[in-house]
């Protein structure tokens, strides 16, 4: 089954009649994801490719019971997008957009978060934002909400994978498929500096999924964000962890990919997520296919 999306799951898509919404609308819709609606300011009414599309999500989600919104919106308007979910009762929102101003993500992030602690605080289920700049998730089988290539993911497996990069999620998730054992759900949570959902709050997810029996963290420099998991990880996972750490040769003070892979002065450093990394007992693999017998030798143990 997995974590955070499964078969039931019904989905909007913000931005669906744009190019690229319109696109992964449509693999998604062959993935075998129940997407339910499309929302472009201005065009509802309209029918696109038999999906019906609204001037707002709440408009939305009341006509379809919704439970996640993908975001598929120009940089400039990503944030209120984000607010506009997430203000209609969208449990589960994913920002696909890259090139987010870092100043509205921070908006965006810390309104989410409020209003996911009201709810919660009143007994909801609260708001969860993953991304931005992200692939989105998908759990094997059964749904996929992002950009993944669909043939990797078509047979369920029992390793969770979250990822802050892109490629390297594809391709260590058709490592594991290679290799048998394919991935219970991979969670592209995003590269940029601020992101809606870290390692950190994946993780208990995984611990809790009885259909989860290791998870792989894909890793990189910049930010604190694998040395917070690993902190998570030695006090309160008992599931096994392998990890990749990706830039590991990149300069101080050079941006490598992602707008938060940039180390400066002793944050973010690799020395510093692979010391965090070993002291949590989670084995790094220097190589990408090592992951797999690395996976295969935790399990053993």
């Amino acid at each position: 089954m997995g974590i955070l999306v499964d078969k039931n799951t019904r989905v909007i898509v913000q931005g669906m009649t744009g190019r690229e919404g319109a696109s992964h609308s449509r693999a998604m819709r062959e993935f075998g994801t129940q997407v339910v609606a499309g929302v472009t300011p201005g065009k509802g009414g309209m029918d696109f490719e038999g999906w019906p599309v609204f001037n707002s999500v709440a408009e939305a989600k009341a006509a379809t019971n919704a439970n996640v919104s993908i975001i598929f919106v120009p940089p400039a308007g990503a944030a209120d997008a984000v607010l506009e979910a997430a203000h209609a009762g969208i449990p589960l929102i994913i920002l696909i957009t890259e090139g987010v101003p870092t100043v509205d993500m921070m908006r965006a992030v810390q309104e989410v978060r409020s209003l996911d602690e009201h709810s919660r605080a009143h007994g909801g289920e609260g708001v969860r934002l993953i991304g931005g700049n992200c692939p989105g998730l998908v759990t094997n089988g059964e749904t996929k909400v992002g950009i993944m290539p669909n043939k990797i993911y078509a047979k369920p497996g029992r390793i969770g994978l979250i990822s802050r990069s892109g490629t390297l999620t594809y391709e260590a998730a058709k490592l594991l498929n290679d290799a048998g054992m394919g991935t219970s759900t991979t969670v592209g949570i995003g590269g940029d500096p601020v992101i809606g959902t870290t390692f950190a709050d994946v993780l208990p997810l995984f611990e809790a999924d009885p259909d989860t029996d290791a998870v792989v963290v894909i890793g990189e420099i910049g930010g604190a964000d694998e040395e917070a998991a690993a902190e998570y990880i030695k006090a309160s996972m008992k599931k096994p962890v392998v990890a990749f750490i990706s830039g590991r040769s990149a300069p101080k003070g050079k941006r490598m990919g992602h707008a938060g892979a940039i180390i400066m002065g002793d944050i973010g450093t690799p020395e510093s997520k692979l010391a965090a990394f070993k002291a949590a007992n989670v084995p790094v693999a220097d190589t990408m296919p090592e992951i797999i017998d690395l996976v295969k030798k935790a399990l053993d143990q």
